[in-house]
């Protein structure tokens, strides 16, 4: 969990995604986050974290339906939201944060 902390204290805003492989709504959500990562370039990261490979950060975090999606900013949350988004809504939401 402290490479959880390195990673959410960036200076930049930092989108997680959670997701799994047998999720459907999850799978359908990769395009989605590899555009935005692609549209937000280095002004944010943009990190995919599979819960069944991180089942105790994913229980810290009480994340219950996936995907779950949030966005941390010098190590606080700033945004948290569970279920598909599309690209530009995502993007948006983290352009708010710059």
């Amino acid at each position: 969990m402290s490479k959880f902390g390195e990673l959410i204290s960036a200076q930049v805003p930092v989108l997680l995604d959670f997701y799994t492989d047998w999720n459907e709504s999850s799978v359908s959500m990769h395009p989605v986050i590899r555009d935005v990562a692609a549209a937000l370039g280095d002004k944010a990261k943009v990190i995919k974290i599979d819960v069944d490979k991180n089942q105790q950060l994913a229980d810290a975090l009480r994340i219950k339906g996936l995907p779950t999606l949030m966005i941390y900013k010098e190590g606080q949350m700033i945004w948290r939201q569970s279920g598909e988004l599309d690209a530009n809504t995502l993007i948006s939401i983290v352009q708010e944060q710059l």
